[in-house]
Order: structure tokens, then C-alpha cells, then sequence
């Protein structure tokens, strides 16, 4: 049972890297699932939530807008869509299960020139 995340790596200010976060052992079909952003300076930030029912999701407010959530049942995996990324949006980012009783390794993400 574990989740296991991707695609991070040096991005370039402005740009539009989409993670994936798949699950193996387990399915993501209707469960809740969170992703979160981790620094040094602080524990973690909430990033979003996408919703096992309807496949609803709610984005954190500090991102303006430039984050979403899908989702890819063929794959077992939840997407996360990060776009015009900024200096201050590098980190780990990992998902969860909702009762943060799963969590992956996380993947890093750096964004500067």
C-alpha cells in the first residue's frame, strides 16, 4: 500500500509541470484525497482536495487560481495541474489520504531560472 509522486524537478518561472500522484494496494476510485506543498521554513501547506464523490475539488486560496486537481481512474492517480508556477511555489509536494493515513514521499519541485 503506498502512494508514490512524480514529474517534479527545476522549473522555470512560468511554467506548467502536472505531478501525478498514483496509488498502488489500494484504490483512489471515491476516496478523498489531499495534495500538500512542504518547505523547510514551514511544516506544510495545503494545497487541495479533490473529493471521491463527484470527483469535486476545493483549491487552497493563496494559489490564485493557478492549481487544479484531476483525476485518472485507468491509472489509479489524482493530477496535480500546477500553471504560471513562481519562485515562492517550490517544495515537496505529496498527496495524502484524507485521514493522512497514507502519504507519499513526495516530489520536489524547483522553480527558478
Amino acid at each position: 500500500v503506498q502512494l508514490v509522486e512524480s514529474g517534479g524537478g527545476l522549473v522555470q518561472p512560468g511554467g506548467s509541470p502536472t505531478p501525478p500522484c498514483t496509488a498502488s494496494g489500494f484504490t483512489l476510485v471515491g476516496r478523498n484525497m489531499n495534495w500538500f506543498r512542504q518547505t523547510p521554513e514551514k511544516d506544510r501547506d495545503w494545497i487541495g482536495t479533490r473529493y471521491g464523490v463527484g470527483y469535486n475539488t476545493a483549491l487552497s486560496n493563496s494559489l490564485e487560481g493557478r492549481f487544479t486537481i484531476s483525476s485518472d481512474d485507468a491509472k489509479n492517480s489524482i493530477l496535480l495541474h500546477m500553471n504560471n508556477l513562481k519562485s515562492e511555489d517550490s517544495g515537496v509536494y505529496y498527496c495524502a489520504t484524507s485521514l493522512d493515513d497514507i502519504r507519499g514521499q513526495g516530489t520536489q519541485v524547483n522553480v527558478s531560472d
